[in-house]
């Protein structure tokens, strides 16, 4: 695959900003984001929403952070070391949401504004632990979604976010509609949790035209943080000039990658790892 470039030693890199929830156990959330950012070479700049309490079994509790410091950090960091992209992942509470809409707004990150913004709209963790208060949903509809460059649900969060139970194809389409018509400029309808399916595919929709990226499935139990990875990767792409399409065939080529390279931790699922990235010349 083409990697994206390096900067030269003692050179700025491209800087990502992560607005998320921590793991605890290393996997998914700010440190999927960050591990991909760094060997994608790009600077990862965070704000944390949530911190969780999770391992590699499950969820079993999280406490957010005020909403005013998750608006702050993200305007500290922009403010002075300046942002090409930024990315959401858990945020947990609408009182969080609505914050982290104000700020983007503020600062220019999404929207009409100069820095893409890629939405991952958590709303539970692989296990099935919610990660996201139920009435926050509406505030990822109405607030967050119309702020987004790119929006990318899993096949739960599709079902949860629009009522669309995605089973094939044409159930995948009708989704991708559902969802753009809530505002975001792109729609990605991830494939990977459509088990039944030879295949992984991901639908890209811009309301004009759908964009198919498939790959073979990975015969692994050790995905976690792979909806992060993947979110991530098309940030960094977005940072370095990508089109949203060119960036999200980059996203899915390294998290096929990521996925070819989990390992075993703990006693449930373990993580993608970019770790394959240290190997290429």
């Amino acid at each position: 695959m083409k990697l994206l470039p390096l900067p030269a030693e003692g050179q700025t890199p491209v800087r990502v900003l992560t607005i998320a929830g921590t793991d605890s156990g290393g996997g998914a959330g700010i440190q999927a984001d960050s591990r991909t950012m760094a060997l994608c070479g790009v600077h990862a700049l965070v704000a944390v929403a949530a911190v969780t309490v999770q391992n590699s079994v499950g969820v079993s509790g999280f406490h957010e952070i005020p909403p005013q410091v998750v608006a702050d950090q993200v305007r500290s960091v922009a403010g002075d070391i300046g942002v090409q992209a930024a990315k959401t992942g858990m945020l947990a509470s609408s009182a969080i949401i609505e914050a982290v809409a104000e700020v983007c707004r503020e600062v220019g990150i999404g929207g009409g504004g100069p820095t893409p913004l890629v939405v991952d709209p958590v709303a539970a963790s692989m296990h099935g632990d919610p990660l996201l208060h139920e009435e926050a949903l509406d505030a990822v509809r109405n607030t967050l979604f119309p702020l987004a460059t790119v929006v990318t649900p899993n096949l739960d969060e599709v079902r949860l976010i629009t009522g669309i139970q995605v089973t094939d194809h044409a159930s995948a389409r009708k989704a991708a509609e559902a969802l753009h018509a809530l505002g975001p400029r792109w729609v990605v309808v991830k494939g990977g949790h459509l088990r039944s399916s030879q295949v992984s595919t991901d639908l890209l929709f811009d309301g004009h035209a759908f964009h198919e990226f498939t790959a073979p499935r990975i015969a692994t139990g050790n995905d976690h943080g792979g909806g992060d990875t993947l979110a991530a990767a098309i940030a960094c792409a977005l940072a370095h000039g990508y089109q949203v399409p060119d960036a999200v065939a980059f996203a899915k080529e390294w998290t096929r990658r990521c996925l070819a390279a989990a390992y075993d931790l703990g006693a449930g699922h373990g993580p993608v790892s970019p770790l394959w990235r240290l190997h290429q010349a």
